[in-house]
């Protein structure tokens, strides 16, 4: 893993903006567990300042500085993109080895399951929950919602990869050794389809916080609790650009734009080292 990591630093401009990007949102993220006053309170500051010295990203209409709000409401929300990220990689690569290795009735019925879930309209299920878990919505419950809808099609490149692997002459040794079909799984299979995991992990984030800030402006969340999407929210009840208050609008956009260039730099530049033509041209061979 080290050496692939080395490789995409040295040989991918793409990768390394984009691991430049993701880290200095990560550390703007990481730097709200410093924060001097509860993000959650409102009129703890001025209202409506512009960027000083003072207030680095000005101040909104509730009294919030808006750097340090910023900062829990992007921790928040790459937290959401990770939890869900994480618990839908679980769930595909579960379904998509089991359905390549095992074939048979167990493929068939897999991925009839999984195509029913590619099927079904995500955003009015998501409306849906929220009218009937309007109480208990919270970032967990909806990145549980989530991640159970964001696996199949990456379930199903994973079996593609997996069906390969089964006919390979390392599976066959290793099941005539006596592995069992979970280590084969684990020890033998998982590591080839890693790359493919990590390019779908960010791809997955970036559709989870997408989602987030989707349903928070439309005020489908928990809009106290801070993240991107109801830092836009609070922005659009108060009409910020109207008031002139551009910086409670233009600040948070840059910011998500930066956050999503380079959760997407990092997928393409993955992808790309999953092909080995492309890796190889790279790398001038």
């Amino acid at each position: 893993m080290f050496a692939v990591f080395r490789d995409l630093i040295r040989y991918n401009l793409e990768f390394a903006i984009g691991l430049v990007l993701v880290g200095i949102m990560v550390i703007f993220a990481a730097l709200s567990f410093f924060s001097p006053v509860d993000p959650t309170l409102i009129y703890m500051a001025i209202p409506d300042q512009p960027p000083s010295a003072q207030y680095w990203f000005g101040t909104n209409s509730r009294g919030q500085d808006l750097f340090w709000h910023l900062s829990a409401a992007f921790r928040n929300s790459l937290m959401f993109g990770v939890t869900v990220a994480v618990l839908s990689r679980i769930i595909s690569i579960s379904v998509g080895l089991a359905a390549g290795y095992l074939g048979g009735w167990v493929d068939r019925v897999l991925m009839f399951i999984n195509d029913i879930f590619v099927a079904v309209p995500i955003f009015p299920i998501l409306v849906l929950f929220y009218f009937v878990l309007r109480n208990n919505m919270d970032s967990f419950t909806m990145a549980l919602i989530l991640a159970c809808f964001g696996w199949p099609f990456d379930a199903r490149l994973i079996r593609s990869v997996a069906l390969g692997l089964k006919h390979r002459e390392f599976t066959r040794h290793a099941v005539f050794a006596g592995m069992s079909t979970r280590k084969v799984l684990l020890e033998e299979h998982l590591p080839y389809v890693m790359p493919i995991v990590f390019s779908t992990f960010m791809n997955n984030m970036l559709w989870s916080i997408g989602m987030e800030v989707t349903l928070a402006v439309l005020g489908f969340t928990n809009i106290n609790n801070p993240t991107i999407g109801t830092v836009l929210y609070w922005a659009n009840s108060h009409s910020a650009m109207v008031v002139g208050t551009w910086w409670w609008i233009v600040i948070p956009v840059i910011l998500i734009v930066m956050t999503f260039l380079g959760l997407f730099l990092l997928a393409v530049s993955m992808n790309e080292y999953i092909d080995p033509r492309s890796r190889l041209r790279r790398m001038g061979a």
